[in-house]
């Protein structure tokens, strides 16, 4: 580059004090000025020949390469760097003052500072620096002033780090006013406020497929190791996956032979297994493993007269006894609600009658257990427990032809997802007497509007068997959903039920699709400020 306008000052270590030292004759260019311990060049591609040759570089590459151990000081000014890159000052240990200011430098590397443990004073001001890698003062603890100014900063994720690292620091800091976004532009960078940012995002991506189609899929753990269970009608059979620590993926740990089959309900009581099969034809069955060396193996025939056409099931405690509830979806059939007695469940009250139940959703409200339930012929209806058995309660308005209800509870409150086949999906919260609708969200071909907690993440999946099934993410500022992503590829196929489990430290979503295979993903977290 051309010598106009170029400041280069370096002090030099290593001598003695008392030693009288004149750069040889010839050594010392006449733009320069050279003493015992200092060279001052402006306006000079010449450097002073005492000097390592490395330093040329500075002039030509425009990338600052090794200088020298003995250095206690640099300044480069009005230059034309660009980039500051690793190891940039390896070897000077005793570097005490470092400034590269007025340049054109629009990035360094996280590690270009390496090795300058004595470093007191750094300026990188004036330059077009947007953003600063993390860590980049990682290792030089003997900093006590850092200027910053100058630097167009893009005030986002970017430089979360920075905004949390200053007030940690003991140094005083220089750092100017963001130059964006266009909401935070002329603000002091010191002045934004870290919490401010949402630097965090996740994401679902595809993990593994398994083969057959499913209506229903549930999670459980069983001896500490959990597992998942599929409901596949059309393979005949409730399926219990397991993890493979080998292989790293999901494999078949057992099956139940459970033809047409739409719901398989798993309950844990110490070392036994449940399995509730809930069957279109054949009647629905409860299979049982006494101990962890057992198979599973049928147990009872439930409820053979009243259950003639199950759409869905919920497991539930009442009085400290486990019990199932199983929609019907017949028109002579019932909604049944099957406790234990003994050995095996039994009916224990018949619901709803002649209304043709798609779903049925267990929760609790105002500490007692209610039953809410979605049928073909009316708006859902909610039960409340009350002297021993299921009474109706109230019903939900705004809410016609739901299928399926699935709830959740966030920041105290709860909440209720609805779905509806045609027209618009509904979220609804919960006021201490009836359900409020709170969102709409327009659906095409829904049958399940499942809401999954995920590590510390709300999601809600609203399926769909014409589009692309979305995922949404509630906003605790807002308490609404909000779009996330839409789930795929692998696009999944008339998606009906979801579910999530963690193995060997990594989440799980399945999702259940009647006319595909079932689709494994992954859930990831993203730092944005990285």
């Amino acid at each position: 580059m051309g010598g106009a306008g170029v400041l280069l000052l370096l002090l030099l270590a290593g001598l003695g004090v008392g030693e009288a030292w004149r750069p040889p004759k010839g050594k010392c260019p006449l733009s320069c000025s050279c003493s015992k311990d200092s060279a001052l060049c402006e306006g000079s591609v010449d450097l002073p020949e005492i000097l390592s040759p490395t330093l040329l570089s500075l002039w030509g590459a425009g990338t600052l390469e090794k200088l020298l151990s003995y250095l206690l000081a640099s300044l480069f000014t009005s230059n034309s760097f660009s980039v500051i890159e690793d190891d940039a000052f390896a070897g000077l240990s005793h570097l005490q003052y470092l400034f590269i200011e007025d340049n054109e430098i629009g990035s360094i590397s996280k590690n270009a500072l390496r090795g300058l443990r004595s470093l007191t004073h750094l300026s990188l001001a004036n330059n077009h620096l947007e953003t600063l890698p993390r860590f980049l003062f990682r290792g030089l603890e003997t900093l006590t002033h850092v200027d910053l100014r100058g630097n167009p900063f893009q005030c986002d994720c970017r430089v979360l780090w920075l905004l949390q690292w200053i007030p940690t620091v003991n140094a005083s800091v220089g750092t100017g006013a963001c130059a964006g976004p266009a909401a935070l532009a002329h603000m002091q960078l010191r002045h934004v406020d870290p919490k401010t940012f949402k630097c965090r995002a996740i994401e679902l991506s595809w993990f593994q497929t398994v083969g057959e189609s499913a209506l229903g899929v549930e999670a459980f753990s069983y001896q500490e190791e959990p597992y998942i269970v599929l409901a596949q009608p059309f393979a005949g059979r409730c399926l219990i996956l397991a993890w493979d620590y080998s292989l790293q993926r999901f494999r078949q740990e057992e099956e139940l032979s459970a033809p047409s089959v739409v719901s398989c309900k798993p309950l844990v009581l110490g070392p036994r297994l449940f399995v509730l099969a809930a069957r279109l034809w054949g009647g629905s069955q409860l299979w049982a493993r006494p101990g962890p060396d057992l198979r599973l193996a049928p147990l009872q025939v439930l409820a053979p007269r009243r259950l003639l056409r199950p759409n869905d099931a919920e497991l539930l405690w009442l009085d400290g006894q486990p019990c199932f509830v199983v929609a019907d979806a017949s028109k002579a059939g019932s909604t049944t609600l099957l406790c234990r007695d003994g050995p095996g469940f039994y009916p224990r009250q018949s619901l709803h009658a002649w209304h043709r139940d798609t779903d049925v959703e267990a929760l609790e409200l105002d500490g007692r257990p209610h039953l809410l339930l979605a049928s073909a012929s009316q708006r859902p209806v909610l039960f409340h427990w009350f002297g021993g058995r299921f009474e109706r309660r109230t019903d939900i308005p705004e809410a016609e032809d739901v299928y399926a209800t699935r709830h959740f509870q966030a920041g105290g409150d709860v909440f209720l997802c609805l779905t509806r086949y045609i027209g618009d999906s509904m979220v609804m919260r919960w006021d201490g007497s009836m359900f409020r609708l709170l969102q709409k969200l327009p659906s095409r071909g829904a049958h399940v509007f499942q809401p999954l907690l995920i590590a510390k993440d709300q999601l809600a999946i609203l399926g769909s068997d014409f589009a692309f099934s979305q995922v949404f993410h509630l906003e605790p500022d807002k308490g609404l959903l909000e779009p996330l992503q839409e789930l795929g590829p692998p696009a999944i196929v008339a998606p009906r039920a979801f579910a999530h489990i963690t193995m060997a430290g990594r989440r799980f979503l399945f999702a259940a699709c009647f006319k595909g295979p079932t689709q494994i993903y992954q859930h990831h977290e993203l730092d944005l400020s990285a």
